[in-house]
Formats: C-alpha cells, structure tokens, sequence
C-alpha cells in the first residue's frame, strides 16, 4: 500500500505544475494584448487610410507609418535589419520573461506580458515591410499606437514590480 504524497494529496499543486500554469499565463496574456493591438491597428488602417483625422480632444486619431523604431530612430535603415532585431529584442524578452515567471511578482508579469504584447504587436504589423501603423497624434508627442503604451507602461509595472518584491523579500 503506497502512501500518497503531499504534492498529490488535494492539497497545494505541484511546484511544477504551478509554474507551468504561471508561464502559460503570461503567454496567454502577451498573445492576447498583442491580438487586441493587431486588431485596433487593423481598424485605425481601415477607418483613417483615406486621410482622414479624428479630433478626439486630447489625441487625434491619424494613420502614419513608422519605419524606424522608437520617435522613428533608424526609419533609414532597411526594413529586414529592423525586423530581425526587433525580432531577435522580442524573442530575447520572451526567453527571459518566461525562464523567470515562477519567480517573478505578480506586478512584475503584468508588466512582461504588456512589454511582450506591444513588441509581439509591433512586430508582427513591421512584417509587411511598410512599418508599424501608428494613429494615436497628440500634436506635441510622436505618433504612436497601443502596442507603444503596453511597452511604455508595462516597462514600469515591471520596475515598480520588482522593486517592490525586492523590498518585500528584504522583510521577510
């Protein structure tokens, strides 16, 4: 007769098994705000490509194409160097974010999985060669789009994160 094990007893799950849902998570997540980006930029081509622009108060809705990268630094480089390492930046996070999640706070993984979007939705719209569709125009900030947000804030979600879980492994 064989005594079962802690691990299997309808208690906590396994530590594997746990970090296995935690990984798939933050896949799930990134693939899942990259698809929402994919989609609203698929819109703003469809409803903008005419030239149209969108007063919406404190943004403008207006299509441009951004060839380059980040305030469109390196929009003169040919677009294969630019999607490799966009490419090369996105699968790098990917790799890291996904070997470190069981380990990460929670904060910290909401803000990979918004960096992992953004770029995996940049990424993917640059594959057409014409750059990434950008639409959100502010007039005094660089055209940018929603993948460009989850990046931004999900940078500091990550930061915030980890600071506070460093602080908080300091107390215990």
């Amino acid at each position: 007769m064989s005594v079962p094990s802690p691990a299997n007893s309808g208690g906590s799950p396994p530590v594997a098994a746990k970090a296995r849902r935690i990984k798939i998570a933050l896949l799930v997540s990134a693939a899942v705000l990259a698809a929402a980006d994919l989609g609203i930029k698929a819109l703003a081509e469809a409803l903008l490509s005419n030239g149209t622009t969108v007063d919406l108060g404190l943004v403008n809705l207006k299509l441009l194409y951004n060839t380059g990268v980040a305030f469109s630094l390196g929009a003169d480089l040919v677009p294969w160097l630019v999607i490799a390492a966009t490419a090369t930046i996105v699968l790098g996070m990917t790799w890291y974010a996904v070997s470190n999640a069981p380990a990460t706070p929670a904060l910290s993984r909401a803000g990979a999985a918004m960096v992992l979007g953004g770029g995996t939705g940049n990424l993917v719209d640059r594959l057409d060669g014409r750059g990434v569709v950008d639409y959100l125009h502010s007039g005094w900030f660089p055209t940018f789009n929603l993948a460009d947000a989850f990046v931004t804030v999900g940078v500091g979600l990550y930061i915030v994160g980890t600071l506070l879980g460093s602080r908080e492994q300091q107390r215990t």
